[in-house]
């Protein structure tokens, strides 16, 4: 099950039924089933709470993934700062939506296995986002 929660900021539009059907083939697409993945969106200031609380990190990101996957099934809960979303997309010049589909993805592909900051593994990161906001392409026109 995909849930969707926010904590200091509004809900997002993000068309939650057809993001979780990406969700779902997306991890299909790895060999990964889905069980609880709980997406909580959240404001700066939270986002850096829990980056100080958990990960003993000062500073802003833009997603923080807690993995709780057994076997093949994925399951996590996933942060997501809108606020730093928003100005990630400014600073890419890409449109807001399009950057926070990439940071729901990214989470995604984290807990199925794909990582981003050791040597050639943020390019291995990299393709897999713009493969899946590809596939978004098709199931949402």
């Amino acid at each position: 099950m995909i849930t969707y929660n926010t904590e200091n900021v509004g809900m997002p539009d993000i068309r939650r039924r057809l993001t979780s059907q990406w969700v779902k083939q997306v991890a299909q697409s790895y060999g990964r089933k889905v069980g609880e993945v709980a997406y909580v969106f959240v404001d700066d200031a939270e986002i850096l709470r829990v980056n100080r609380q958990y990960l003993q990190h000062d500073y802003y990101t833009d997603i923080i993934t807690f993995d709780y996957c057994e076997g093949d099934t994925i399951s996590g809960d996933l942060f997501i700062s809108l606020d730093t979303v928003r100005s990630n997309a400014a600073e890419l010049g890409v449109p807001y939506g399009q950057e926070l589909r990439r940071v729901i993805i990214h989470g995604i592909l984290h807990l199925c296995g794909i990582n981003d900051k050791g040597p050639g593994e943020r390019e291995i990161m990299e393709a897999a986002e713009n493969k899946a906001l590809e596939s978004w392409k098709k199931i949402s026109t």
